[in-house]
Formats: C-alpha cells, sequence, structure tokens
C-alpha cells in the first residue's frame, strides 16, 4: 500500500469512527429486527452483530459517511452475511441445525412467516443474478428494515419504482421459497 492509499484509508476509518456515533442506534435497531425471529437462546447477540457489522464497514472504502441511506444499505448487507455465515457454521456443526429468521409480513405465507436463512440467501443470489436491483431492494428492505423511501434514496430511484420492484421480488422469493 502506498502512502495516498495509506492516508485514504486512515481517512476512511476516521470519518466512519466520527459517524458512527450517529449511526449506533439504527445500527443496533437493524441487528435487532434481523434477530428478532431467531431461534431462543440464539449465540449471536445485537451488540455483537452491530459490531461485527462495524469490522466489516471499517474495511470500506469511498463510501460517503455522511449519506445515511448508503451507510444502512451497505450494514443491512454485511449484516445478511454474517447471519449467513453464523447459520453455516453452525449447521456444519450439527446436522439439520437450520437457524430461521422471520420475514417481514408480505412474505408470512412461507410455514407460518419463518423460513431458513440458507434458502433464502440462495434464493437472494438467483434473484441477484436475474436482477440485482430487485436484491438489493429485498436485501435493504428486509435486513436492513429501511423504508420505502430509504431504499429509493440509498438505489438513486424513485419510491415507486422500488414499490413495483419490491413487490415483484416479494412474489420471486415466495415462489422460489415455496419450491425449495
Amino acid at each position: 500500500m502506498d502512502d495516498n492509499e495509506d492516508k485514504n484509508a486512515r481517512d476512511d476509518k476516521s470519518a466512519l469512527d466520527a459517524m458512527l456515533p450517529g449511526y449506533y442506534t439504527e445500527l443496533r435497531r437493524l441487528a435487532q429486527s434481523c434477530l428478532a425471529a431467531e431461534r431462543p437462546g440464539h449465540t449471536l447477540q445485537p451488540t455483537a452483530l452491530v459490531h461485527e457489522a462495524y469490522l466489516r464497514l471499517a474495511g470500506q472504502h469511498q463510501i460517503d459517511w455522511t449519506c445515511r441511506a448508503q451507510v444502512l444499505a451497505l450494514a443491512a448487507t454485511m449484516m445478511r452475511r454474517i447471519l449467513v455465515n453464523h447459520a453455516r457454521a453452525r449447521a456444519s456443526q450439527k446436522r439439520d441445525a437450520g437457524v430461521r429468521v422471520e420475514l417481514d409480513r408480505e412474505l408470512e405465507l412461507i410455514e407460518g412467516g419463518q423460513i431458513h436463512i440458507e434458502p433464502l440467501d440462495e434464493a437472494l443470489t438467483r434473484l441477484a443474478a436475474l436482477d440485482e436491483r430487485q436484491a438489493s431492494i429485498v436485501e435493504m428492505r428486509f435486513f436492513g428494515g429501511l423504508n420505502i423511501d430509504e431504499t429509493a434514496a440509498a438505489l438513486g430511484i424513485s419510491p415507486a419504482t422500488v414499490k413495483r420492484e419490491w413487490k415483484t421480488a416479494r412474489l420471486w422469493l415466495i415462489r422460489e421459497l415455496e419450491a425449495a
């Protein structure tokens, strides 16, 4: 790493450190939302999820830390990946230990509102191959807890487009998860 890259990395970390207190409450809310439907006694706590997401955020470069929607969208992505990795690690330790998360009201048709996180992650990966924007919308809305306007701001599209794409993506996910 040359001196310029090293300085930029330090500046990015300083910017994140300066902004984090303002985001901490929202990141904690996101973490609690992600973990709300987990099984009782889940080993991953909201604070640990926030701290792990922070460590991953700190490694990101060229992010506008003053853009709330962008930071929360990225945090939602990080939390999704952390939960998926946690579920895979747990499943590898114990067969059929599938971690389950509760989907939002619109997806409650599947198994009483709960699905295994690994099939959801696989379905989102397939959706991203078909339509990356729809996958991002699902990730931001479901894992990040962003509302329509926040998602629209993060993606630079209109709220009407987010609503339309969200509806289409939800229906596609329901079909995929019911078939699994």
